[in-house]
């Protein structure tokens, strides 16, 4: 079995620094007998039980689980009984993907091989609930603007009041400025305003509605991309944009109906309508394209969401929604 020592570099978040080494690992052409031998020879020294790995030499070539193993005629091979179809990951893998690929394929623990399949060791199922969780904590942190925890789990309780409020701070900072971005724009549709002072009250749902399905968008793309490695970004987003179509005609007939039935302004019912379709094709756009862009410049694609969406998500809903209003006025004048 090679050594994981010959594996320099290996990234902090990668499966090589959480495989271990000592599981059940016999050749193909032993007898079910002769691995049940083995495990009771082996109990004490083997970190993990869960499956028995088949070998030709130092190549991985099968897998069955303890519980077959209980259940075969004790004259049966391996080789006739073991599972070849293998999900397998290396030593370099993010340990994210290798969660994923557990959890997909509902397996206890998965093995770590070489770019010549040779066994190296196993990522064990307390490891991937550990990087579960672990990933489930940075998810969260991340949408909400904080960052840059190497262990999220413990390092968020321990930290210092000081550290705190420098993780959070920028991303608030951020949006502080995003608010006062807006503020300008709508102060640049004055004129808008003044002609029609209702369309200030719908502010609010216009940005809420282009973030939640923004918000929405990002969230089902990344957990794509992370189970999907080969995805390809063009048929998605055509894909993701015929869904968002089909989403704004809804949003905004039901946003024309309730305006014109409680206020019977025809106009801003009008300008509602243009603004829910425009706005929330545009938010699922950047919603998509933002993490994208993340994965190609290798950052993690959540890093680029939460706040960061929300604020070009208000901004251009803002923008959408003045500008038709103005072109509408326009038209009418």
């Amino acid at each position: 079995m090679v050594k994981p020592e010959e594996h320099k570099d290996l990234g902090p978040r990668s499966v090589g620094r959480l495989m271990i080494l000592k599981m059940p690992v016999i050749h193909a052409s032993a007898t079910i007998a002769e691995v049940e031998e083995m495990l009771l020879k082996k109990t004490r020294d083997l970190e993990t039980i869960n499956y028995v790995y088949a070998t030709e030499g130092e190549k991985l070539v099968g897998v069955i689980s303890i519980k077959e193993i209980f259940r075969l005629p004790k004259a049966a091979k391996i080789s006739e009984r073991m599972k070849k179809d293998l999900i397998t990951v290396r030593p370099h893998t993010d340990r994210d993907r290798a969660t994923l690929l557990a959890i997909e394929h509902n397996l206890k623990e998965i093995p770590v091989v070489d770019s010549e399949n040779r066994l190296l060791g196993v990522m064990p199922y307390d490891a991937i609930l550990r990087a579960l969780r672990e990933e489930h904590i940075e998810d969260v942190l991340s949408t909400a603007g904080v960052h840059s925890f190497q262990d999220p789990s413990r390092n968020i309780t321990n930290a210092s009041a000081l550290t705190l409020v420098k993780k959070r701070l920028p991303w608030l900072l951020m949006g502080l400025g995003g608010s006062a971005l807006a503020a300008a724009v709508i102060r640049y549709f004055n004129d808008a305003l003044q002609n029609q002072i209702l369309l200030a009250a719908f502010i609010p749902a216009v940005t809420y509605i282009a973030g939640a399905v923004g918000t929405q968008s990002e969230t089902i793309f990344i957990r794509t991309a992370a189970i999907d490695k080969g995805l390809k970004f063009a048929n998605y987003l055509w894909k993701e944009l015929r869904i968002g179509l089909v989403i704004s005609i809804i949003l905004a007939v039901a946003m024309f109906l309730i305006s014109f039935i409680f206020w019977q302004t025809p106009v801003v019912s009008i300008i509602l309508g243009i603004s829910f379709l425009a706005a929330t094709l545009i938010s699922m756009f950047v919603a998509v394209l933002l993490p994208w862009l993340s994965s190609r410049f290798r950052v993690d694609p959540a890093m680029s969401g939460g706040p960061m969406d929300t604020i070009i998500s208000d901004i251009l809903s803002i923008i959408i929604y003045f500008a038709v209003a103005n072109v509408i006025f326009g038209l009418l004048s």
